[in-house]
């Protein structure tokens, strides 16, 4: 089992190059039916920009190159299958080293500082990162590794509000909007909008970053009452008018992604994390002798 461990910090390092240059194709769908969406609105200016955004989109396909130059903060969300007996320790460590690997050899740009002094780490790896979230799967014998890059701008477009139940559908409606309200252009719209509900303060916060990072755009949740909640809100953040870029239009988020758990009688956490146009994400699954299949990483 000890060459595992070398595919691990391999495939770890090849993800974040891939997350960073290839978009995935649902992204690139949604984008394509934002520009007609502003075609058939008339609005010149929003249909220069979704253009732009497909353009440039198509300049990192033909030069293999990143598509923003913002790198982001690494988030591995690993799936094990029980009938693996690995070292975690030695895991997560490998996956820290594919990080470093990945930020020396590419190279890319490091965003890892200390939060007081700013000290840059130059290898977007430290204290708690890359950020590693492990999860056990039964009668299974892969391992699968989704990869992330979390950019700053749309990471800062990050809210939690700990409503009150009385408050209800209502006033989870109206926390959403507030929140994309103050985003305005800050997470370079059309954003992917994460959404958190149930669960503790720490947990809905989760949910969020899951729903806005690893779900793939034009799927609904399994709750029908989540889904209708997902395509209410999406009508309503696109009736806002804020657009591509900020600058107006039809198209101000591409989705709506909300996961959801159980929570106390007595409190309802709502949380929201917002994901930049890009939607960046790549997967692959290493199976029990070794070989690896790449994917886009989405639910």
């Amino acid at each position: 089992m000890n060459d595992i461990y070398e595919t691990i910090e391999i495939v770890s390092r090849d993800l974040y190059w891939a997350a960073l240059k290839d978009i995935p194709q649902d992204v690139r769908s949604a984008i394509a039916g934002g520009l007609q969406a502003e075609k058939e609105g008339g609005n010149t200016t929003a249909e220069q920009v979704m253009f732009t955004i497909l353009r440039n989109i198509q300049a990192a396909d033909e030069q293999n190159t990143l598509v923003c130059q913002d790198t982001g903060l690494a988030v591995y969300r690993v799936r094990v299958g029980n009938r693996l007996h690995l070292d975690m320790v030695e895991l997560k460590r490998r996956i820290r080293r594919g990080c470093e690997r990945a930020t020396a050899e590419y190279p890319l740009r490091s965003n890892s500082v200390h939060p007081l002094t700013r000290k840059n780490t130059g290898t977007n790896a430290g204290e708690g990162l890359p950020i590693i979230k492990l999860d056990f799967v039964p009668d299974s014998s892969e391992i699968e590794i989704s990869m992330a890059p979390k950019g700053s701008g749309s990471e800062n477009m990050s809210f939690l509000k700990m409503l009150n139940p009385s408050e209800g559908l209502k006033g989870v409606k109206k926390f959403v909007i507030q929140c994309i309200f103050e985003s305005g252009a800050r997470p370079c719209p059309p954003m992917i909008v994460g959404i958190g509900i149930g669960g503790t303060s720490d947990v809905a916060m989760q949910l969020a970053k899951e729903a806005s990072t690893f779900r793939r755009i034009g799927s609904s949740s399994a709750d029908p009452d989540i889904a209708a909640l997902e395509k209410d809100l999406l009508g309503r953040i696109n009736e806002t008018g804020i657009g591509p870029q900020g600058l107006g239009g039809a198209t101000t988020a591409l989705a709506v992604n909300i996961e959801w758990a159980h929570t106390h009688i007595s409190q309802c956490p709502v949380a929201v994390n917002v994901q930049c146009w890009r939607g960046e994400r790549a997967q692959a699954v290493i199976g029990a002798t070794g070989e690896v299949r790449y994917g886009d990483g989405a639910l």
